[in-house]
Protein backbone atom coordinates (compact mmCIF):
# COMPACT_ATOMS: atom_id res chain seq x y z
CA UNK A 1 0.00 0.00 0.00
CA UNK A 2 1.11 3.70 -0.38
CA UNK A 3 2.48 5.59 2.46
CA UNK A 4 -0.34 6.98 4.56
CA UNK A 5 0.23 10.69 5.30
CA UNK A 6 0.95 12.32 8.56
CA UNK A 7 -2.18 13.71 9.10
CA UNK A 8 -3.66 9.96 8.93
CA UNK A 9 -1.07 8.84 11.03
CA UNK A 10 -2.12 11.15 13.86
CA UNK A 11 -5.67 10.27 13.75
CA UNK A 12 -4.67 6.54 13.55
CA UNK A 13 -2.80 7.31 16.77
CA UNK A 14 -5.36 9.34 18.48
CA UNK A 15 -7.92 5.74 17.87
CA UNK A 16 -4.82 3.71 19.20
CA UNK A 17 -5.07 6.23 22.42
CA UNK A 18 -8.60 6.37 22.74
CA UNK A 19 -8.56 2.53 22.30
CA UNK A 20 -6.32 1.52 24.94
CA UNK A 21 -8.17 3.65 27.54
CA UNK A 22 -11.54 2.01 26.47
CA UNK A 23 -9.75 -1.68 26.46
CA UNK A 24 -7.81 -1.01 29.68
CA UNK A 25 -11.06 -1.14 31.68
CA UNK A 26 -13.59 -3.18 29.76
CA UNK A 27 -12.37 -4.02 26.21
CA UNK A 28 -13.49 -3.35 22.59
CA UNK A 29 -10.25 -1.61 21.71
CA UNK A 30 -10.45 -3.60 18.65
CA UNK A 31 -13.79 -1.37 17.84
CA UNK A 32 -11.73 1.76 17.46
CA UNK A 33 -8.88 0.82 15.97
CA UNK A 34 -9.95 -1.92 13.27
CA UNK A 35 -12.47 0.27 11.65
CA UNK A 36 -9.82 3.48 12.09
CA UNK A 37 -7.18 1.08 10.13
CA UNK A 38 -9.35 0.22 7.37
CA UNK A 39 -10.97 3.40 6.68
CA UNK A 40 -7.36 4.66 6.57
CA UNK A 41 -6.98 2.40 3.46
CA UNK A 42 -5.44 -0.46 5.02
CA UNK A 43 -5.98 -3.76 3.43
CA UNK A 44 -8.28 -6.26 5.89
CA UNK A 45 -5.02 -8.84 5.93
CA UNK A 46 -2.60 -6.24 6.70
CA UNK A 47 -4.99 -4.49 9.22
CA UNK A 48 -5.48 -7.80 11.50
CA UNK A 49 -1.82 -8.56 11.59
CA UNK A 50 -1.30 -4.58 12.51
CA UNK A 51 -4.15 -4.65 14.68
CA UNK A 52 -2.56 -7.75 17.21
CA UNK A 53 0.85 -5.40 17.08
CA UNK A 54 -0.57 -2.13 18.20
CA UNK A 55 -2.74 -4.70 20.71
CA UNK A 56 0.15 -6.06 22.58
CA UNK A 57 1.21 -2.98 23.62
CA UNK A 58 -1.98 -1.40 25.04
CA UNK A 59 -2.35 -4.88 26.97
CA UNK A 60 1.40 -5.01 27.76
CA UNK A 61 0.72 -1.50 29.28
CA UNK A 62 -2.34 -2.24 31.38
CA UNK A 63 -0.92 -5.47 33.09
CA UNK A 64 2.29 -3.66 34.44
CA UNK A 65 -0.11 -0.96 35.55
CA UNK A 66 -2.52 -3.77 37.31
CA UNK A 67 0.22 -5.62 38.59
CA UNK A 68 2.28 -2.83 40.10
CA UNK A 69 -0.71 -2.48 42.12
CA UNK A 70 -0.78 -6.31 43.21
CA UNK A 71 -4.19 -6.96 41.05
CA UNK A 72 -2.29 -9.79 39.45
CA UNK A 73 0.25 -11.72 39.86
CA UNK A 74 2.46 -12.08 36.88
CA UNK A 75 4.76 -15.29 38.19
CA UNK A 76 1.62 -17.25 39.18
CA UNK A 77 -0.25 -16.42 36.33
CA UNK A 78 2.44 -17.13 33.31
CA UNK A 79 0.84 -20.49 32.84
CA UNK A 80 -2.78 -19.09 32.49
CA UNK A 81 -1.27 -16.47 29.74
CA UNK A 82 0.76 -18.98 27.81
CA UNK A 83 -2.36 -21.16 27.30
CA UNK A 84 -4.42 -17.78 25.84
CA UNK A 85 -1.12 -17.94 24.00
CA UNK A 86 -1.70 -21.30 22.43
CA UNK A 87 -4.95 -20.70 21.60
CA UNK A 88 -4.11 -17.52 19.78
CA UNK A 89 -1.25 -19.85 17.53
CA UNK A 90 -3.90 -22.10 16.97
CA UNK A 91 -7.02 -19.49 16.13
CA UNK A 92 -4.23 -17.30 13.45
CA UNK A 93 -3.40 -20.53 11.98
CA UNK A 94 -7.07 -22.20 11.07
CA UNK A 95 -8.59 -18.34 10.23
CA UNK A 96 -8.51 -19.05 6.81
CA UNK A 97 -10.70 -22.26 7.35
CA UNK A 98 -12.96 -21.39 10.23
CA UNK A 99 -16.98 -20.81 9.13
CA UNK A 100 -16.48 -17.16 9.72
CA UNK A 101 -20.15 -16.56 8.44
CA UNK A 102 -20.83 -18.46 11.98
CA UNK A 103 -19.20 -16.09 14.11
CA UNK A 104 -20.68 -13.09 12.51
CA UNK A 105 -24.13 -14.66 12.92
CA UNK A 106 -23.97 -15.24 17.05
CA UNK A 107 -21.77 -12.98 17.79
CA UNK A 108 -23.96 -9.75 18.12
CA UNK A 109 -26.10 -11.83 19.63
CA UNK A 110 -23.80 -13.38 22.44
CA UNK A 111 -21.82 -9.44 23.37
CA UNK A 112 -26.02 -8.55 24.04
CA UNK A 113 -26.51 -11.33 26.33
CA UNK A 114 -23.33 -10.28 27.96
CA UNK A 115 -24.23 -6.81 28.50
CA UNK A 116 -27.32 -8.13 30.06
CA UNK A 117 -25.56 -10.34 31.93
CA UNK A 118 -23.37 -7.14 33.50
CA UNK A 119 -26.24 -4.41 33.75
CA UNK A 120 -28.82 -6.92 35.07
CA UNK A 121 -26.91 -8.73 37.72
CA UNK A 122 -27.27 -6.96 41.15
CA UNK A 123 -23.98 -8.17 42.63
CA UNK A 124 -21.43 -7.54 40.48
CA UNK A 125 -18.96 -5.86 42.40
CA UNK A 126 -15.28 -5.63 43.50
CA UNK A 127 -15.99 -8.24 45.73
CA UNK A 128 -14.69 -11.75 45.07
CA UNK A 129 -17.37 -14.22 45.07
CA UNK A 130 -17.96 -18.26 45.04
CA UNK A 131 -15.64 -19.82 42.66
CA UNK A 132 -17.60 -22.38 40.56
CA UNK A 133 -14.56 -23.63 38.38
CA UNK A 134 -10.96 -24.61 39.75
CA UNK A 135 -8.26 -22.14 38.38
CA UNK A 136 -6.87 -25.57 36.55
CA UNK A 137 -9.57 -26.37 35.20
CA UNK A 138 -10.29 -22.84 34.14
CA UNK A 139 -6.67 -22.33 32.64
CA UNK A 140 -7.18 -25.62 30.22
CA UNK A 141 -10.36 -25.23 29.08
CA UNK A 142 -12.12 -21.59 28.93
CA UNK A 143 -9.10 -19.60 28.56
CA UNK A 144 -7.83 -21.60 25.73
CA UNK A 145 -11.08 -21.78 23.58
CA UNK A 146 -11.38 -17.96 24.27
CA UNK A 147 -7.54 -17.30 23.23
CA UNK A 148 -8.25 -19.74 20.40
CA UNK A 149 -11.37 -17.29 19.29
CA UNK A 150 -9.19 -14.31 19.77
CA UNK A 151 -6.54 -15.03 17.14
CA UNK A 152 -9.36 -16.49 14.85
CA UNK A 153 -11.41 -13.79 14.93
CA UNK A 154 -10.59 -11.11 18.08
CA UNK A 155 -14.02 -8.66 18.60
CA UNK A 156 -15.44 -9.08 22.06
CA UNK A 157 -12.34 -11.00 23.70
CA UNK A 158 -11.98 -9.25 26.56
CA UNK A 159 -15.68 -9.34 27.35
CA UNK A 160 -15.84 -12.92 27.26
CA UNK A 161 -12.73 -13.58 29.10
CA UNK A 162 -14.43 -10.52 32.08
CA UNK A 163 -17.67 -13.07 31.24
CA UNK A 164 -15.40 -16.36 32.79
CA UNK A 165 -13.20 -14.70 35.67
CA UNK A 166 -16.70 -13.02 37.00
CA UNK A 167 -19.33 -15.93 36.68
CA UNK A 168 -16.78 -19.06 36.88
CA UNK A 169 -13.91 -18.18 38.60
CA UNK A 170 -15.11 -15.67 41.21
CA UNK A 171 -13.54 -12.71 40.65
CA UNK A 172 -14.31 -9.02 41.48
CA UNK A 173 -14.83 -7.35 38.24
CA UNK A 174 -11.59 -5.05 39.29
CA UNK A 175 -9.35 -8.52 39.92
CA UNK A 176 -11.33 -9.70 36.67
CA UNK A 177 -9.66 -6.54 34.16
CA UNK A 178 -6.98 -6.96 35.77
CA UNK A 179 -6.65 -10.58 34.41
CA UNK A 180 -8.43 -10.35 31.11
CA UNK A 181 -5.68 -7.97 30.76
CA UNK A 182 -3.05 -10.60 31.22
CA UNK A 183 -4.42 -12.70 29.25
CA UNK A 184 -5.36 -10.48 26.49
CA UNK A 185 -1.96 -10.19 26.13
CA UNK A 186 -1.12 -13.95 25.34
CA UNK A 187 -3.65 -14.41 23.05
CA UNK A 188 -2.43 -11.39 21.51
CA UNK A 189 1.23 -12.65 21.41
CA UNK A 190 0.07 -15.96 19.91
CA UNK A 191 -1.57 -14.35 17.28
CA UNK A 192 0.92 -11.99 16.23
CA UNK A 193 3.67 -14.54 16.22
CA UNK A 194 1.69 -16.23 12.90
CA UNK A 195 1.28 -12.80 11.58
CA UNK A 196 4.44 -11.90 11.83
CA UNK A 197 5.69 -15.22 9.80
CA UNK A 198 2.96 -14.38 7.15
CA UNK A 199 4.04 -10.66 6.38
CA UNK A 200 0.98 -9.08 7.57
CA UNK A 201 2.18 -6.64 9.81
CA UNK A 202 3.09 -2.77 8.71
CA UNK A 203 5.75 -2.13 11.49
CA UNK A 204 5.94 1.65 11.16
CA UNK A 205 2.07 1.99 11.80
CA UNK A 206 2.07 -0.32 13.88
CA UNK A 207 4.64 0.65 16.27
CA UNK A 208 3.09 4.11 15.95
CA UNK A 209 -0.29 3.01 17.27
CA UNK A 210 1.25 0.56 19.53
CA UNK A 211 2.80 3.89 21.89
CA UNK A 212 -0.71 4.91 21.65
CA UNK A 213 -2.11 1.79 22.70
CA UNK A 214 0.25 2.08 25.68
CA UNK A 215 -0.11 5.29 26.69
CA UNK A 216 -3.86 5.46 26.46
CA UNK A 217 -4.17 1.87 28.44
CA UNK A 218 -1.71 3.60 31.45
CA UNK A 219 -4.51 6.29 32.20
CA UNK A 220 -7.63 4.11 31.58
CA UNK A 221 -5.78 1.37 33.84
CA UNK A 222 -5.36 4.21 36.53
CA UNK A 223 -9.02 5.42 36.41
CA UNK A 224 -9.81 1.62 36.44
CA UNK A 225 -8.12 0.99 40.15
CA UNK A 226 -9.00 4.38 41.37
CA UNK A 227 -12.98 3.61 40.82
CA UNK A 228 -13.16 0.03 40.34
CA UNK A 229 -16.76 -1.43 39.45
CA UNK A 230 -18.31 1.95 39.38
CA UNK A 231 -16.42 2.82 35.71
CA UNK A 232 -15.88 -0.58 34.58
CA UNK A 233 -19.82 -2.06 34.97
CA UNK A 234 -20.82 0.47 32.83
CA UNK A 235 -18.32 0.50 30.52
CA UNK A 236 -18.01 -3.18 29.59
CA UNK A 237 -21.90 -2.96 29.39
CA UNK A 238 -21.23 -0.18 26.90
CA UNK A 239 -18.57 -1.58 24.75
CA UNK A 240 -20.54 -4.87 24.37
CA UNK A 241 -23.87 -2.78 22.88
CA UNK A 242 -21.56 -1.16 20.49
CA UNK A 243 -19.92 -4.15 19.18
CA UNK A 244 -23.08 -6.01 18.60
CA UNK A 245 -24.87 -2.93 16.53
CA UNK A 246 -21.16 -2.11 14.80
CA UNK A 247 -21.09 -6.14 14.14
CA UNK A 248 -25.15 -5.54 12.84
CA UNK A 249 -24.56 -3.04 10.77
CA UNK A 250 -22.20 -4.52 8.73
CA UNK A 251 -23.67 -4.86 5.18
CA UNK A 252 -22.26 -8.13 4.63
CA UNK A 253 -23.10 -9.51 8.16
CA UNK A 254 -25.51 -12.37 7.37
CA UNK A 255 -28.44 -12.07 9.59
CA UNK A 256 -29.03 -8.54 7.87
CA UNK A 257 -28.61 -10.71 4.30
CA UNK A 258 -30.87 -13.25 5.99
CA UNK A 259 -33.51 -10.32 6.71
CA UNK A 260 -33.07 -8.88 3.65
CA UNK A 261 -32.14 -5.23 4.56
Amino acid sequence: MQDISLQLLLLLFAAAFFAGFVDSIAGGGGLITVPAMLIAGIPPLQTLGTNKLQSICGAASATIAYARKGHVNLREQVPMAAMAAIGGVLGALLATVMPTEILRIIMPFLLIAIALYFALKPNITDIETHRRMTAMLFGLTVVPLIGFYDGAFGPGTGSFFMLGFVSLAGFGLLKATAHTKLLNFGSNFGALVVFLFSGAILWKIGILMGIGQFLGAQLGSRLAMRIGAKVIKPLLVIVCIAFAIKLLADPNNPVRLWIGH
